[in-house]
């Protein structure tokens, strides 16, 4: 069996070797993306060796090299950092799949760079999802932002190369004026940047300071696309639509919700972030946007664009979690990162499927296309409820718990704001499953038969096959709950 720290490793080193085949067999279509399909399954293998190796139970840290005392690049293994892996790892072989019909059905160009960009990305995914300090995810996370550019630029056009600009400007700009300063101070402070069950912070920071270097790290976190430094991320829509997926379901974002997550509960700690109070203004912030995200989302008739604006919204449950300074809170926001990921990147391959077999991009024009494309159009209901947070579900378990945590403190209004974005959920997701499923096609009549008109099997597979993670979650909810209680665990 493998060492753990090996195989954590080799989660990073054989994406970059993917990226790498990718390159150097950019005229070998077939054995370049039959490689890239291998590596993503080694990779979710070993990361599933790292389970059976711990149990999702905290690791030894393993320093690969110290910059300084104190400082390192170094990894472990905890609950919250594995299941992120997991759900990176698993759902990049589903995304490089749909990726493969997308982009040859849609006659997309330059396969190798984009594949090898995608597969990098991968690659600093794991880095931070087993980042054993501030640093070490830091580092990782630049990496990510980097990376991830030339796919927002995919297409080459000015829009593509304005939406770029926009990503890279926010992503970088928040992070190296906000987030890093914010770490350099926790260095100053703490003579560590470890994280640590119930934070390093406690006795080394106290009174209104407090609320300021969260607020350096809350908007620092730009990825996490709390208002507003939110725009990066409808503008990244001008990309194709695997990086859509990539963007909001198995890395970029979730990355940033993650390191919300990891500051709350490693570097803050729950039980401090409670005691001084000092959340309580970004739990307002995310209670805003989670709403105002979504009212927009209403206002949009295309489709990625209105994803998108879901997506600000459903990242901020997350920080709502951790801001809520609960254990239930902190629970249901990690169970959030599973259940919106299976749930959102559905929609995202839908969406790609939808424009793969008709070229539409507006709901406006999708009337009667559910009958023609019935595949497709039930995986995104599927996807749409999971998201709405109704059962059998598994998006309605991580609600559920954030509504305990919400209840636990005291803040009975935030069941509210999570019930009135379901409301919206329903608003602005299923009047295009309706549109499709009961309008006529312009000129068509709903009485009669449709012909099937599906995109091509590799682009339909794999919405389908997350369609059923979306209900499988459901039923595994309460182990990832169980999985990840050691994260809340008292000292």
């Amino acid at each position: 069996m493998i060492e753990t720290s090996t195989a954590i490793l080799l989660t990073m080193l054989v994406p970059t070797l993917a990226t790498l085949s990718n390159m150097l067999l950019r005229k070998h279509d077939n054995l370049r993306d039959g490689l890239t399909f291998m590596a993503a399954v080694i990779t979710f293998i070993l990361v599933l060796i790292i389970h059976a190796n711990t149990g999702g139970a905290p690791t030894p840290t393993h320093v690969l090299f110290a910059v300084m005392p104190g400082l390192t690049i170094a990894f472990n293994v905890e609950p919250l950092g594995l299941l992120f892996a997991t759900v990176a790892s698993g759902l990049w072989i589903i995304t490089h799949i749909f990726g493969i019909g997308y982009m040859r059905g849609n006659n997309e160009k330059k396969h190798a760079r984009f594949f090898a960009c995608f597969s990098f990305a991968i690659g600093t995914v794991m880095g931070i999802a087993f980042a054993a300090n501030m640093f070490t995810l830091f580092i990782f996370y630049e990496l990510l932002t980097l990376s991830t550019y030339p796919l927002v630029a995919h297409k080459e056009t000015e829009e593509a190369k304005r939406g770029a600009r926009t990503y890279l400007g926010i992503l970088i700009g928040t992070s190296i004026g906000l987030q890093l300063v914010a770490v350099i101070w926790t260095y100053h402070i703490a003579g560590t940047l470890d994280f640590k069950p119930g934070g390093i912070l406690d006795g080394n920071i106290s009174g209104p300071l407090v609320a300021v270097l969260l607020a350096l790290y809350a908007f620092g976190i730009g990825k996490a696309a709390l208002m507003p430094f939110h725009r990066w991320l409808p503008a990244a829509m001008v990309a194709p639509t695997p990086v859509s997926a990539l963007l909001h379901a198995v890395a970029v974002v979730k990355a940033g919700v993650f390191t919300m997550l990891k500051v709350g509960i490693y570097i803050f700690g729950i039980d401090f972030l409670a005691k001084t109070g000092s959340s309580e203004w970004l739990m307002w912030l995310a209670a805003f946007s989670i709403i105002a995200a979504s009212i927009i989302a209403m206002t949009k008739d295309n489709l990625k664009a209105r994803l998108a604006y879901s997506t600000v919204s459903q990242l901020s449950y997350i920080t709502l979690g951790m801001a809520l300074a609960t254990s239930m809170g902190a629970l249901g926001g990690g169970l959030h990162i599973a259940m919106h990921a299976m749930g959102k990147i559905t929609l995202f391959m839908c969406a790609g499927s939808i424009y793969v077999a008709t070229h539409k991009t507006n709901i406006s024009d999708m009337k009667g296309l559910g009958r023609a494309m019935p595949f497709t159009f039930v995986a995104f209901l599927i996807g749409a409820i999971s998201i709405i947070g109704l059962p059998p579900l598994g998006g309605s378990w991580s609600k559920y718990l954030l509504m305990v945590g919400a209840a636990d403190s005291g803040h009975k209004i935030m069941i509210a704001v999570l019930m009135i974005s379901s409301l919206l959920n329903i608003a602005y997701l299923l009047p295009l499953v309706g549109r499709g499923f009961f309008l006529a096609a312009p000129g068509g009549n709903i009485n009669i038969p449709v012909k099937m008109a599906e995109a091509p099997f590799l682009v339909v597979l794999p919405p389908v096959l997350t369609a059923f993670g979306c209900l499988a979650l459901f039923f595994y909810a309460g182990d990832i709950q169980e999985f990840l209680m050691p994260i809340v665990a008292k000292n």
